[in-house]
């Protein structure tokens, strides 16, 4: 079974994604912050993460470079209800991170997922 790492300090969004991934027979191990994300990847393995931006205790962005590091070909969602994502091609971590804004359906969460697991493969991603 695919195990996620959902990193969200709001407890909605991240109760939201976890149900919609379980429905989907994803695994999935929830996170409040950056620190609790870093904590539970470094004693467990994954297979995908989705990250929000802007968490209370630290940067998303600071978080994404973190797990690059580890695992440089992991699949990551970047979800932020920014508009604008701009700031995400200013790090080389960030270069193959799928970005998702909020608020997002269900369907746009799994197509994001199944995205950066395509460009972690090294494949073209899937026409919608």
């Amino acid at each position: 079974m695919t195990r996620i790492l959902i990193i969200d300090d709001q407890k909605d969004v991240r109760a939201m994604v976890a149900i919609v991934l379980r429905v989907n027979r994803f695994e999935v191990v929830e996170a409040s912050s950056g620190a609790a994300g870093l904590k539970a990847f470094g004693e467990s393995s994954f297979d995908a993460a989705i990250v929000d931006i802007f968490l209370g205790d630290t940067s998303g962005v600071d978080v994404i470079a973190s797990l690059r590091e580890r695992a440089p070909a992991m699949p990551i969602v970047a979800v932020s209800g920014m508009t604008a994502l701009d700031f995400m091609e200013q790090s080389p971590h960030l270069a193959s991170v799928v970005c998702l804004q909020k608020p997002f359906r269900p369907n746009d969460l799994l197509q994001a997922l199944r995205t950066a697991q395509a460009a972690a493969r090294g494949e073209e991603p899937a026409a919608v």
